[in-house]
């Protein structure tokens, strides 16, 4: 442990878990959240604040409070504090003048993606059926071209109205919406849990993929980036649902990488590992869950940023020369 760093709500969990007195209030968050040693490890890249900020029931002014008890009752700038997370680094100017949509823009890994493709330069199509989050995305965007689009990509209003705002032009599209199952195996899997996964996580995809593919035919360039998960490398990610949909979506991309590589379009795809999203089922199945956690590597959970780090990659011109991959962002996730 060591006295002598300081910590900011930037300082990673790792970074409070080597300080003396940071070990102590962690530890005690971590407690009364229930949250056992394996979730404070997977953790443990994380900003402090960050997680206190995913959590809907942290009162204002906590962070300043732990971040002061830290360090003695001074409340330090970045610059002078250590152990600090990752840092997204714009590239200015890599999405000048192209259109580029993205679903499931209100939080999480959408919303990450298109703030960051809209402060590179880009107009972007935030799509979601959650309003207020778009717009509170809009108003922090004021200085960028960010249309909100609230619809439902499994209907055909909202594919329409998504179509409409892109305005005849669209030269990237995310396909990052999707819903999580509850962890059923197949013998206890729902049917009414397989349509809801399915209707989003694989047809919604296919219908807005359908509708914007003329436009980058004509343009005779595109590019698209479908969301899968580690759910599509292996079996121990989730239930039956989401990972039959995550292996369709694999299937799915590489299909349209395929078909329309002659028309200059590109079509990948990124397995995000876990990422600090708020995504949760809201209930889940025993046995599924159990069998599921017995197999949970201690590697360490991203925020969102990170993820928009390799989907816009792949999305920009960066990634011309890559066509029909499955990009595993996760951490080294799926070598365990």
């Amino acid at each position: 442990m060591s006295e002598d760093l300081t910590l900011t709500g930037n300082s990673t969990i790792d970074a409070w878990l080597h300080h003396p007195v940071g070990a102590q209030i962690v530890r005690g968050i971590a407690e009364q959240a229930g949250m056992d040693e394996h979730a404070l490890r997977v953790l443990r890249k994380v900003p402090l604040g960050r997680l206190i900020a995913s959590s809907p029931n942290a009162p204002a002014g906590l962070l300043d409070n732990l971040v002061s008890q830290a360090n003695g009752g001074r409340i330090p700038a970045d610059a002078d504090a250590g152990g600090l997370a990752w840092a997204e680094r714009i590239t200015p100017g890599r999405f000048d003048g192209k259109t580029v949509i993205v679903t499931g823009a209100a939080s999480g890994i959408g919303r990450a993606v298109a703030s960051r493709v809209a402060r590179e330069g880009g107009t972007v199509v935030a799509v979601d059926i959650s309003a207020d989050p778009l717009t509170a995305l809009q108003h922090e965007l004021s200085d960028h071209d960010l249309r909100p689009v609230v619809g439902d990509i499994t209907t055909e209003q909202g594919i329409a109205a998504i179509v409409d705002t892109a305005a005849g032009r669209v030269d990237a599209l995310a396909n990052v919406a999707g819903l999580l199952d509850d962890f059923s195996p197949l013998h206890e899997v729902d049917d009414s849990v397989l349509e809801r996964v399915f209707n989003v996580n694989v047809f919604g995809l296919i219908r807005l993929t359908r509708a914007v593919l003329p436009f980058m035919i004509e343009a005779g360039a595109g590019s698209i980036v479908n969301i899968a998960s580690e759910a599509a490398l292996r079996g121990s990610a989730a239930g039956l649902a989401y990972t039959a949909s995550k292996n369709a979506v694999v299937g799915i991309t590489k299909s349209t990488a395929f078909m329309y590589e002659p028309y200059g379009i590109r079509t990948n795809s990124v397995a995000p590992g876990g990422t600090l999203t708020g995504m949760r089922p809201t209930r889940t199945n025993q046995f599924g869950q159990d069998r599921v956690n017995s197999h949970t590597a201690d590697v360490p959970i991203a925020v969102p940023e990170a993820l928009a780090a390799s989907i816009t990659f792949l999305l920009s011109d960066d990634s011309v020369n890559i066509n029909g991959v499955v990009l595993p962002s996760d951490g080294g996730e799926s070598v365990f």
